[in-house]
């Protein structure tokens, strides 16, 4: 068995989603999904300390209100392992946030993530990365992914993973608008629109293969081409403020701008940061966002910082 630790520091990438096609509900209530993702620089990081009871803290760096019960990701991964293998050990744990929450980057399944591969090695369960992601997996989609990073396509729920190559440097500009969008109330959203449309979504949606190209070639302006997310139209109509940041960031010279996943955080496509940094301004000075952040994909998955 792999020795226990005392202390293990972990941090998980926040996403983008480049292309989200979503389609019809499965006999287990999910949404068939076709997606890219991209793990971007700003970070969630989880320290795990030797306890004899679960407890959390967090620090957040970003506005809005974090569960500390049984319903925060972290946690529920935690309660996870535990049950799986019979577990009585307890555990500190403190998150350092750094993603918009419920902001549709997956700052809360980072923290799952995080928390899953921080107590593999505190408590010397020895998993292993597919085991980790087998189990993330049933804590949701964006799990597996937050441990995986850098990009990937993702089909199934989400959960079903396969890495795509890319080429050259991504830089976005991630504007957080403020307010808060509901994953499941976008979904709802989704599905009454495409009912009213007379659209039903397809059995099995697709990527669209040229993003595929653009990643591994290093295109840019196909990049900005292939942007997509099926949930856009969802998250304009819940939340009104969306749209004209879309449509300001493409006036001020974005390559594009979409939607990230669920909401609201739209994140838009630049050359570089000298770009980034000049729509940010725009976009402040019109009172179009609450804040704007840099980054840039595609960055590595859950990763362990320090142990002891």
């Amino acid at each position: 068995m792999p020795t226990a630790r005392r202390r293990v520091v972990v941090r998980a990438p926040g996403k983008i989603n480049l292309s989200l096609g979503v389609g019809a509900v499965d006999d287990r209530g999910y949404h068939a999904l076709a997606t890219v993702f991209q793990a971007v620089d700003i970070y969630e990081t989880v320290s795990a300390t030797r306890a004899d009871e679960l407890s959390l803290e967090v620090h957040s760096e970003v506005p809005g209100e974090i569960p500390l019960d049984e319903s925060n990701l972290a946690l529920r991964a935690a309660e996870l392992l535990r049950t799986e293998f019979d577990l009585r050990d307890g555990a500190a744990l403190h998150i350092h946030k750094q993603v918009p929450i419920a902001g549709g980057m997956g700052g809360g399944s980072a923290d799952a993530a995080a928390t899953l591969v921080a107590l593999d090695r505190l408590w010397g369960l020895g998993l292993g990365s597919e085991g980790l992601r087998q189990l993330g997996s049933r804590l949701g989609a964006d799990v597996p992914f937050a441990m995986l990073g850098h990009t990937a396509l993702g089909r199934g729920n989400g959960a079903d993973l396969t890495t795509v190559l890319t080429h050259g440097e991504w830089t976005w500009l991630l504007a957080v608008p403020g307010g808060h969008l509901s994953t499941p109330a976008v979904f709802r959203r989704f599905e009454e629109i495409a009912t009213g449309g007379g659209r039903p979504p397809v059995t099995h949606p697709t990527v669209d293969e040229r993003q595929l190209q653009a990643l591994s070639g290093g295109n840019l302006e196909l990049l900005a081409d292939t942007l997509h997310n099926d949930l856009q139209a969802a998250a304009f109509s819940l939340h009104p403020g969306l749209e004209p940041v879309v449509e300001a960031a493409e006036q001020h010279g974005a390559l594009a701008a979409l939607v990230s996943g669920s909401g609201p955080t739209v994140a838009v496509l630049v050359e570089d940061e000298a770009q980034a940094r000049s729509i940010a301004a725009g976009l402040m000075s019109e009172s179009l966002v609450e804040s704007c952040l840099v980054a840039r994909g595609s960055a590595a998955g859950a990763s362990v910082l320090e142990e002891e």
